[in-house]
């Protein structure tokens, strides 16, 4: 079957507004054309559809052939081009869990739709992803669910000896469904291999399973390397049980365009292939799309779709995870004095998609003593906008000898810092914390970088601003910071 080597996901993380979206904030029918300029015009052949965390269109598969009948009869939706489904997680958003069964429940309702506009029995979504995933039940509970509590109930009677519900509404297809769990926690990532292996043994998964780790969301919680240095032990552990099981386990990373967030851009995308040769999907996000020229974007597009997946590199789990837990702690007293200022800068941050609240680590204030920070784009365009790049957070807890060790791990350690540090503002560093400033001077000394003199000198007006409370001029900053970046956040 086949598996995409990109995904294009709706994250807001772009400053420019894509030409097609009619206000900065991207919704509704917007993104019904974004699916189909992702699929026609950039060539990526999967787009997600988010209904975790945002409003989504729970009709785009209706919308989009008749919108772009032409298109959709010589590209089969299902077969050419995919759409998957992200869902809410009732185990950790109980208040979302509705919606969880509305996307379910829409999937027969689009294999309806498809087999009437193909003539044949193509399903056009079939696969959902679960986010925040903590073990192998949350993945089988939506499994079964649509196996028992949709398929199997058609064969019931409406009434007591009656029809049966699929005669009465039409057979209810597919008869099955990909479930794809998407780990995010310290915990939850460590122990994917052993969750994976417990779901597809127990739902007798045969075929493939594919299987997504986050970088954002980590990187929020202990710190950017240590997110690094997490996914691959999980890359390396998910390649020893697909050996293991003898099937195709497909590995997808999400990342975004930010350094602190995976520094997946269209100037970077051969580097990212070389190091993590494993990954078979890597997300397109929205500062990949639509912040770089469109040549730019098609070439590095058509790049990473002419490699193949490889095997990992190998980590030592045991010596990463003791880096790992010394640069989270690190990080973790960093952001307890950093928490007011980012918290106040984020509101200043413009919004790119109607998005809801985003249950993480930090999106729990007894979750981290009291500290609640916003999600992780708006984190990272609060603190880039100052001039201290995130990506120096967690890191002074190592000495010059252990960030030599992780380079054996993670090869692109300094090409990364490199990208991230170029927009570090020494001159505004006496704004912070004096404990942090230390840290932050510690880590600068240990990576070799050329400063933006352009971004220095934005990032130096915006404090500026902040601290004179021109709100205006801080939020005219944020844009021109991000421009330079070609990222928001």
């Amino acid at each position: 079957m086949k598996i995409s080597r990109l995904m294009s996901t709706q994250h807001p993380d772009n400053v420019n507004t894509p030409f097609f979206a009619r206000d900065p904030v991207i919704g509704g029918d917007d993104e019904i054309q974004e699916a189909f300029y992702v699929y026609s015009h950039l060539k990526i052949d999967e787009q997600l559809w988010d209904a975790e965390g945002k409003e989504v269109d729970s009709f785009v598969v209706e919308k989009l052939f008749s919108r772009y009948s032409s298109y959709f009869r010589e590209n089969i939706l299902g077969r050419d081009k995919f759409l998957t489904l992200r869902l809410p997680n009732p185990d950790v958003e109980p208040t979302q869990g509705k919606i969880l069964l509305e996307s379910l429940h829409s999937i027969p309702r689009n294999f309806d739709l498809a087999r009437a506009f193909y003539q044949e029995d193509i399903p056009p979504v079939f696969e959902v992803v679960l986010p925040m995933c903590r073990s192998e039940k949350n993945i089988t509970r939506v499994h079964q669910y649509y196996l028992k509590h949709i398929i199997d109930h058609q064969h019931l009677p409406v009434l007591d000896k009656d029809v049966t519900i699929g005669s009465w509404l039409g057979r209810f297809q597919p008869s099955d469904i990909r479930v794809t769990p998407l780990f995010e926690t310290k915990e939850a990532i460590l122990n994917s291999a052993v969750s994976v292996e417990r779901y597809v043994r127990s739902e007798k998964i045969r075929d493939l399973q594919r299987v997504w780790f986050a970088r954002s969301d980590p990187a929020l919680n202990y710190s950017s390397t240590a997110a690094v240095l997490l996914v691959k032990i999980a890359l390396y552990r998910m390649h020893e049980l697909e050996k293991k099981l003898g099937m195709e386990i497909l590995p997808i990373v999400g990342c975004g365009s930010a350094p602190f967030r995976g520094n997946f851009k269209p100037t970077n995308v051969l580097d990212m292939a070389r190091g993590y040769p494993s990954v078979q999907t890597f997300t397109v996000q929205s500062a990949f799309k639509y912040d770089y020229p469109l040549r730019q974007v098609l070439e590095a597009i058509e790049q990473i779709n002419c490699t193949k997946r490889g095997s990992p590199l190998f980590i030592d789990a045991d010596l990463a995870e003791r880096y790992i837990e010394k640069m989270e702690k690190d990080y973790v007293k960093s952001i307890m004095q950093l928490a007011p200022v980012v918290n106040l800068m984020s509101t200043y941050v413009p919004q790119r998609r109607r998005r809801k609240l985003h249950t993480g680590l930090f999106g729990y204030s007894r979750s981290s003593k009291g500290v609640a920070l916003p999600r992780a784009i708006k984190f990272c365009s609060a603190l880039y906008s100052l001039g201290l790049p995130p990506e120096v957070l967690g890191l002074s807890a190592l000495k010059p000898d252990e960030i030599h060790v992780i380079r054996g791990f993670y090869h692109g350690i300094d090409n990364d810092m490199a990208d991230a540090l170029q927009f570090v503002n020494r001159r505004n560093l006496d704004y912070f914390p004096w404990s942090v400033r230390r840290k932050i001077n510690r880590v600068l000394e240990m990576f070799d970088f050329r400063v933006n003199a352009e971004h220095e000198e934005i990032t130096t007006e915006i404090l500026a601003a902040l601290k004179k409370q021109d709100i205006h001029r801080v939020q005219e900053g944020i844009l021109k910071a991000a421009h330079i970046r070609r990222f928001l956040g």
